[in-house]
This record gives C-alpha cells, structure tokens and sequence, in this order.
C-alpha cells in the first residue's frame, strides 16, 4: 500500500492554481466562475492563477494534463483547484506525469469527474479533498453556504481534526447559470432532515476512498487508478455520491455489487453516503417524486451492503457531493465515524 500523506497547505496570501481537468464550463458561464475566483480573494486572501485550457471548451487530454503538470511544478503555487466537472477527465489520467506530480504535492480541491483526479492523487500518495469546485460552492449565487464556507476554511488552512455537521436548510434545484437573475438571490433551500444512521454500533477511523459513484464505475471498468490488492481498502471509509444525471436504483445497486464482487465493499470499515441529487434541468423533480427517488437510491444501497457488507456502519444523506452545502472531505484522509455519538470526524 502506497504510504498517503497530507501535502503543506497554503496560507493567506498564496497563488492557487484553478484548473478544468474536465470540461472548460467557465468559458461557457463565467458569472459562477468569476464569482468564484472573487470569492478566493476576498475570503480566503488567495490569488488564482488560471492556465490555458481552464475556459477552453474542447480542449484535448493533453492540454488539460498539460495544466495539470504545470500547476503542480510550479513552486508559488500552494494549491490547485478544480473549476468544475465534466465526463472525461478519465482520459487525462494516462497522460500525467505521476513522478512530477509526487515530487510536488499540494492540496487539490475537486468533485465529480474530479473523482478521477483524487483517486489519482490517492495512489500517488498524496491525500485530496473532495469538494471545493470554484463554480458550484465558491460560485454559489449570493452567497456561500456557511456550511461550505467553513469546512473549506478549515480543510484549506487547518491541520486538525473537524467535525462535520448535518445541514439545517439544503438544495439540489439548479438555476440557470446563462440568466443573470440566477445571481441575485440565494438558492430556494428546504429543511435538513439529519443522517440517518445504520449499524451504528462502534466507532471506526480510517483513511477515505470513494467519490462519484459513476465515476468510480468508469474507474473500475476501465481499470485506472484502483488498488490491484484490495487489501489496500482494509479499514478505510467509503465515500459515494451520486451526480445530477440521476442513476436508477438499478444502477446504484449494480454499480456497487460489483464493487462486492471484486471484493472491495467489504474492506470498508464504514460507509458514508451523501445526500442524493434528486432534481436535474432534465429530470425536475417535484417533492414526491424526489423523495421516492431518495427512498429507492437508499433501499438499493442497503440491497448491497446487506449481502456483501452487512454488518459495516452505514450514514446516509451526508452533506457532500452534489448537493448544497457541499462539506469538503479529505480523500484519503483520516475520517472516524463514531456510531454512538453519532459523530462524523475528519483530519484536515
């Protein structure tokens, strides 16, 4: 097993690198964007760097590694952010240049399709965190969930350990981000409704792996950046997250019985499981029909853990992900979950 480790965090006043290791969406939206990047200067006191492919649609795998390799190299800058997601990043990952990258480690922030990035990082040895996208959570209309805003203060600036907590108020409805009105008030939220906890009878740490669960399906089938050994799991905390496309049921429990079958579910010591995304411009959603949505992506998911990991701790609806607030989680970091006080821990 690869030894994992926290990269040096920046401070106040430091150059980050923001990237599109995906798609260059800030091209096509640059009001998310450019909030976002206002944001790191006026909240954090940090200064964004942008590279040639970060609001180029089109760009090729080469490009993107290209910026990738040169926001790593580069010693003023102290750490890289992903602007946004996309579906492709898989192809970027042959291309980069893993000594330069483990030779220059820095604290990457990234979700979604960044679920490849992070899985890269992991095997590199270098722990990530999962969140933290400029324009979805920097880029957030009005303002920035207080819960988004605090955990990324932390993961950015602090070594320690963080608890998280449930969102009083959260969204998954999305607004155009083409219209200019879209920016002038905060998103409509609804009220939290907690973790719902499962086998919560112990309390286990270790280091986290996960992401998108699409992604990670796409990992597994093209077999990039995921342990030969599956030993390499043993005790760590499983992160899943389901993205704005919406994967059926079906889909959630097929994705993870063949994570069962390659013996990965039942290395975890513990499962967490963010909130589901339950609306999309293409499938909006009213209130019964997201719930029955929630309902049935829960239900599959303990489908699977009953016959591959029955006894493993289960959190559902954890803020991370796709939804709003997005809680930044170190990936490959320490992460204890504390059945009894029902406590989710991380090391920043």
């Amino acid at each position: 097993m690869t030894t994992i480790a926290y990269p040096p965090k920046p401070a106040p006043g430091d150059r980050v690198a923001v990237v599109s290791p995906s798609a260059g969406l800030p091209g096509l939206f640059p009001r998310p964007f450019e909030l976002g990047l206002e944001r790191l200067r006026k909240e954090y006191g940090l200064e964004p760097v942008e590279y040639p492919a970060t609001r180029r649609m089109g760009s090729t795998p080469q490009e993107r590694a290209d910026d990738i390799h040169a926001a790593f190299a580069d010693p003023d800058v102290k750490a890289v952010f992903a602007s946004i997601g996309g579906d492709d990043q898989i192809t970027v990952l042959p291309l980069l240049d893993r000594e330069l990258i483990r030779a220059n480690p820095k604290p990457f922030f990234g979700m979604s399709d960044n679920t490849n990035l992070l899985a890269f990082l992991y095997t590199t040895g270098i722990v990530g965190y999962h969140g933290g996208n400029v324009m979805s959570a920097l880029g957030r209309p009005a303002a920035m969930d207080p819960l988004t805003a605090a955990s990324l203060q932390a993961a950015l600036f602090t070594s320690g350990e963080y608890d998280l907590a449930p969102a009083e108020r959260w969204s998954d409805v999305d607004r155009d981000w083409a219209d200019p009105a879209t920016f002038d008030a905060e998103p409509e939220t609804r009220p939290g409704t907690g973790w719902t906890w499962e086998n919560a009878d112990r309390v286990v740490e270790g280091r986290s792996w996960g992401g998108c669960l699409e992604i990670l399906g796409w990992l597994l089938m093209a077999g990039r950046e995921i342990a030969h050994d599956p030993s390499a799991y043993d005790g760590g905390v499983l992160l899943l997250e389901t993205s704005e496309e919406l994967p059926g049921p079906a889909e959630v429990f097929r994705t993870l019985r063949n994570m069962g079958e390659r013996g990965l579910l039942q290395r975890f010591s513990a499962l967490l499981m963010g909130r589901p995304k339950t609306w999309s411009f293409d499938h909006p959603n009213g209130p019964e029909e997201a719930a029955r949505y929630a309902a049935e992506q829960r239900e599959a998911v303990r489908r699977a853990m009953r016959i591959y990991a029955p006894t493993t701790p289960i959190v559902f609806d954890v803020d991370f992900g796709h939804t709003d607030p997005q809680l930044v989680i170190p990936y490959g970091g320490l992460v204890r979950v504390d059945g009894p006080a029902r406590r989710i821990t991380v090391t920043y």
